[in-house]
């Protein structure tokens, strides 16, 4: 689990296909960091999260699967491309974002970048099939950053980013007609599933009625 709380940004140095799959090597600046970083660790890269499975000095690889591909952006990284980066939180980090898996629900398009003063709004596609998980001033993961949702609409939303993360992560690369990796909250994805299991499960029970019974042989 992470907090979307970005550590440092790294740079794809490898990129090698793999049966279906990728093989990244990605290095980090941050050495104090990633200081013991271990095989079969969890990182978290542009929000996805991958294991790693070799690393050296200064760098890790990662084996990034069908699956992965299918609804991450992590497919069109290339050499030289920048990532964020997170490793997993523990038990006594402080979460100063919010509970974050780094199970990307899907990948979308930045529509606008707008400048405001001391800070950018950032506006986004709103897939359909996701809207049901998503509220004005909730949380949000783009490319693994936790941001709060400013402004919601039926097919679009904004987010704030205030001058520190956009200096310090790679949201300062972004313009309309990018990609990103989307995450919605794991609390609000909760609620959702059991307002749908509850409002079945009314449905069916208002069939059993008194008429049904005699109909039955009761």
């Amino acid at each position: 689990m992470f907090t979307g709380i970005i550590k440092d940004v790294g740079r794809v140095a490898g990129v090698v296909q793999r049966q279906g799959g990728l093989r990244l090597r990605v290095q980090y600046g941050n050495a104090a960091e990633f200081r013991n970083l271990s095989i079969d660790e969890s990182v978290s890269i542009n929000g996805a999260c991958q294991t790693v499975v070799a690393l050296g000095d200064g760098w890790f690889e990662v084996d990034t699967v069908e699956e992965t591909l299918l609804k991450t952006t992590l497919g069109s990284l290339r050499h030289g491309a920048l990532v964020n980066l997170e490793r997993a939180v523990r038990p006594l980090d402080r979460l100063g974002g919010h509970f974050v898996l780094g199970h990307v629900d899907c990948a979308s398009v930045v529509q606008a970048v707008r400048e405001l003063g001391s800070s950018r709004e950032l506006w986004i596609a709103l897939p359909d099939a996701f809207s049901p998980f998503i509220v004005s001033a909730g949380s949000i993961t783009i490319d693994g950053i936790s941001l709060t949702v400013a402004k919601l609409e039926a097919e679009l939303f904004a987010v704030a980013v205030i001058p520190f993360t956009f200096a310090h992560t790679t949201i300062n690369g972004l313009k309309a007609g990018s990609r990103v990796n989307l995450e919605f909250d794991i609390l609000g994805k909760y609620v959702a599933r059991q307002l749908k299991l509850s409002s079945s499960s009314v449905a069916i029970d208002s069939k059993i009625d008194e008429g049904w019974l005699r109909e039955q042989g009761f």
